[in-house]
């Protein structure tokens, strides 16, 4: 069997990480603006300081649906490459914010400009990769985030050694907008668009696309926004993401306070230490999507990081008093920390068809990253009233609802094709 060439594998993945490494970047260097003092020379409280880092996330469900519709529709690659130069330029502006309001309209329309970029690099990703190459493909470019966690907080630090935090938003958004010398060569809607694509590649990526799409073409299609919305399955997945977020983000967010307490070590002990859990998130991430894609059984690999994850942290707190074994676990937890999110986001494709499949992935994203709000939220009510445990058992149900709902999803594998979805039944065809 003749071997298929690479290049999308050294084209498109590494570009699409580097692009959402500092998108993550200038998301969350915020918080180390605010320990550089910026809330001081603002004059913000600690109230306001919290709602200029959460506000972000109202802006960024605005261009959810609409980004994943122009991907679908028209073109990913320029949607995006308009994207950067305006996060770029919003985080060069917030160097220069001179009171809380200017800060806080930048904080949202820079969530605005980030908004649309995961959905629409989902939909490239789709274009560029086969079903049974998909849930690696989602796993490399989902390996951003725990790289961007890994090196931002060093980043961000080492410029505050030398400047102020104004600094860090103009350094760190100049890197932002220096990505367009390298997302516009590299990046292509399609494998018939590429330059620098081999004749073999092409016609392998157009062979595997018309089989994929021979395989769905019975789907029923509605592709009305109020359609998606009437499906059962789209609000699964939805509660789902949404489940999964809330673990998500209420551990990271409480990782260094769950470390200090743990540990009772300095913060930069702590900085060190929180690095192993995300060490841990790139191999998980690796680990599921190959099992994922060999397997081809993708619900099973969605609902496995969840329990695992739940599992994971109920252990971290029973182990309390024996630290280096609770912390084996905050690894653990890393470990699954982000697995089923690539394998997740290869569902929804094999359940819409691809009329709607991009849409469907920006709703999803928009509404269940409102788990970034309600998972810290949770945390720290918690554990003001009660106690820091009971914060994480609170995450710990969160996770175990999302593990649930995931295995009330129809069965998924490849070679199949759904007929029907309307979230009562699936009929499959081989």
């Amino acid at each position: 069997m003749t071997k298929v060439p690479n290049g999308r594998w050294i084209h498109i993945i590494p570009t699409t990480i580097l692009v959402y490494i500092v998108a993550y970047m200038d998301r969350t260097n915020i918080a180390f603006a605010i320990a550089g003092g910026m809330d001081k020379d603002l004059g913000m409280t600690s109230t306001i300081a919290g709602l200029a880092a959460g506000i972000f996330f109202i802006g960024y469900m605005v261009l959810q649906v609409p980004g994943g519709m122009i991907a679908e529709k028209g073109s990913a690659k320029r949607f995006i490459a308009w994207s950067i130069l305006a996060w770029g330029g919003l985080a060069v502006i917030s160097g220069f914010v001179q009171s809380p309001t200017q800060l806080l309209m930048i904080r949202f329309l820079l969530g605005v400009a980030e908004g649309g970029i995961w959905p629409a690099i989902l939909v490239i990703i789709s274009n560029w990769f086969p079903n049974e190459e998909r849930g690696r493909a989602n796993a490399f470019f989902i390996m951003n985030i725990a790289i961007a966690s890994i090196i931002t907080g060093p980043l961000s630090g080492w410029i505050l050694t030398f400047s102020n935090w104004r600094m860090v938003f103009i350094i760190e958004g100049i890197i932002s907008l220096a990505l367009i010398v390298i997302w516009l060569p590299f990046i292509y809607d399609k494998p018939e668009d590429a330059k620098w694509i081999s004749k073999e590649e092409l016609d392998y990526l157009l062979r595997k696309r018309r089989e994929e799409q021979e395989k769905i073409k019975e789907i029923q299609t509605n592709t009305s926004f109020i359609g998606i919305l009437k499906k059962a399955n789209t609000w699964k997945l939805i509660f789902i993401y949404f489940f999964y977020q809330t673990g998500i983000y209420g551990f990271s967010l409480w990782l260094p306070t769950i470390i200090k307490e743990l540990t009772h070590t300095g913060m930069g002990d702590v900085g060190l230490l929180s690095i192993f859990p995300y060490i841990g998130t790139i191999v998980g991430l690796y680990l599921f999507a190959q099992l994922s894609d060999r397997s081809m059984n993708r619900k099973l690999y969605t609902a496995l990081p969840m329990i695992c994850f739940a599992i994971c942290l109920f252990f971290s707190v029973e182990f309390t008093s024996h630290i280096w074994i609770s912390f084996a676990f905050l690894i653990g937890c890393g470990v699954f920390l982000q697995s089923a999110s690539s394998i997740f986001w290869t569902i929804p494709p094999l359940l819409f068809s691809p009329e709607v499949a991009g849409r469907t992935r920006g709703l999803i994203n928009a509404l269940g990253n409102l788990g970034g709000f309600l998972g810290p939220y949770i945390v720290g009510w918690l554990t003001a009233n009660y106690s820091q445990n009971i914060g994480i058992y609170g995450l710990i149900c969160f996770l175990i609802v999302g593990f649930i709902l995931t295995m009330l999803l129809p069965n998924i594998t490849s070679g199949k094709s759904l007929s029907t979805v309307n979230g009562k039944g699936l009929h499959h065809h081989r």
